[in-house]
């Protein structure tokens, strides 16, 4: 049951990212910084990628992703088109890596360190949800601020 409403969470939510970035009037303000706002909604976007990529679709689905984390906060002018079909990549990724999921995976410890100490696999597909959620936030703000 848990994984259904992981996968629904997941699947809504890159869904909105995906809107969020086609909802940008002008290409180039994905890319731009105003006051103390210092990163873009162009890298959020790379960096929730790249770490949806790395714990779900790296330890879980075996995809064999590489990370590249410093490159999701300096990469710059990656054009739209890209950054929406780096979301569509990683929604196709969580469906497919959720078909196999079940409750005794959950359970189970997740493959690697991420915290100060192991925890379960679901303790950390709950918090990939609310960084997701948390940086969906911002970028949300970032458009609102920079197009308003």
């Amino acid at each position: 049951m848990l994984t259904e409403t992981l996968r629904t969470l997941f699947n809504r939510d890159l869904n909105r990212l995906r809107s969020e970035i086609e909802q940008y009037k002008n290409e180039e303000d994905i890319w731009k910084i105003d006051g103390q706002i210092k990163n873009t909604a162009g890298n959020l976007c790379l960096h929730l990628v790249g770490n949806l990529n790395t714990y779900i679709g790296k330890e879980l689905g075996k995809t064999g992703y590489v990370r590249n984390r410093e490159l999701e906060f300096s990469l710059k002018n990656v054009p739209r088109k890209e950054l929406l079909e780096k979301i569509d990549d990683t929604i196709a990724m969580i469906n497919q890596t959720f078909e196999w999921l079940d409750e005794k995976a959950l359970a189970a410890e997740y493959p690697v360190l991420v915290f100060e100490e192991m925890t379960s696999t679901e303790y950390l597909l709950v918090h990939l949800t609310t960084h997701l959620t948390y940086h969906l936030g911002q970028i949300n703000y970032h458009r609102r601020l920079i197009e308003e």
